[in-house]
């Protein structure tokens, strides 16, 4: 049986407000003594009264993370969960729940307004953002906390968000192939209506252009990021008269799909034809154990959920700070998918 707040003060020789605080994240805690009431609650099992809680500060203690219909697969994928997992593990630790709905596409506008006319959330956390994404707009109008986990080309005012630097991430992939001798570079990329695969695009045209490339239209794909898309793609690519000698690919699902295109081809990986792909470091799909499979730009998508939420939970304690942003660098990682161009 756990402790309650009182007890757990008691016995640290604290005032219950400094346990709270230190509990909740407050900066005034310093580290130490953060660390000390944590690591007391911890072993006596404390789990603070979440329901009294809210009703002596007018906080729900909840974040609130809408998803529409139209892209509630997403749950499912490797990506969401991770970032969904990191961002949990913070919520967690400050006492925090999470809400996660799901809506049809066509009332994700009342679904925002509701949760915020109930006060059921104290923040909530924007996925997958479009160009000239309305959410944000409408978010800024209702006036309760938000992040957006990536950026909206084409919204001028300034909003909160965490997003990975996807342009000089793809741009240094192509340059890398390029360096390779590879000039048939083929973008499998995501939707590009979203803003992070426009953003990949831009990166691989900008290596083009200052290599004095011409982009070539076949060379390029855009859809949803799945196995079979990549699989599609890839078998589609190397059936041109002049097929592509190097890949890169918007996530690690896709460059499967394009490993099975290579072997139905009977082409080797790396030594054939190179791929490049973003990986998002992910815990349940690893890029190879001791040697990496794939050369990949890498970014760790659980530390940026981690990262966001932090960047959330600050908002909801003080919404008058203002915007706030970061913009997280990929690293690239070699692996056994590239190799010199063979001419």
């Amino acid at each position: 049986m756990g402790v309650t707040l009182k007890e757990l003060a008691s016995g640290l020789g604290l005032s219950p407000t400094t346990v709270s605080r230190a509990l909740n994240g407050y900066p005034e805690v310093n580290q130490a003594t953060r660390q000390r009431v944590l690591d007391a609650a911890r072993t006596a099992n404390y789990h603070p009264n979440t329901r009294a809680k809210s009703l002596a500060t007018g906080q729900s203690r909840a974040i609130g993370h809408i998803i529409p219909i139209s892209t509630s697969h997403e749950i499912v994928n490797p990506v969401f969960a991770d970032f969904i997992a990191g961002a949990g593990e913070v919520y967690s630790r400050a006492g925090y729940d999470m809400v996660l709905s799901v809506v049809p596409d066509d009332e994700e506008e009342n679904a925002y307004r509701n949760i915020v006319a109930r006060g059921s959330v104290d923040g909530l956390l924007v996925h997958g953002p479009r160009l000239h994404d309305d959410r944000i707009t409408l978010l800024q109008d209702l006036g309760l906390p938000f992040m957006v986990h990536g950026r909206s080309s084409g919204v001028q005012t300034p909003y909160s968000w965490l997003d990975i630097n996807n342009r000089r991430s793809f741009r240094r992939a192509t340059e890398f192939l390029l360096e390779l001798g590879h000039t048939r570079i083929a973008l499998v990329n995501g939707l590009e209506s979203m803003d992070f695969a426009l953003r990949r695009r831009t990166g691989y045209l900008d290596a083009l252009a200052v290599a004095g490339i011409v982009p070539c239209p076949d060379l390029m794909r855009s859809a949803e990021m799945t196995e079979p898309y990549g699989h599609q793609a890839g078998r589609e690519l190397l059936r041109l008269p002049d097929p592509p000698t190097a890949f890169l690919a918007s996530s690690m699902i896709v460059a499967y799909g394009l490993r099975r295109a290579l072997t139905d081809a009977g082409l080797k990986l790396g030594r054939d034809v190179s791929v490049v792909t973003h990986d998002d470091d992910l815990s349940y799909m690893p890029n190879g154990l001791e040697v990496p499979q794939f050369t990949a730009t890498c970014s760790s998508v659980r530390a940026a959920g981690r990262k966001t939420a932090d960047m959330l939970l600050s908002l909801v304690r003080d919404p008058d700070q203002g915007p706030i942003t970061h913009l997280m660098e990929t690293r690239l990682v070699l692996g056994d998918s590239t190799g010199r161009h063979r001419t």
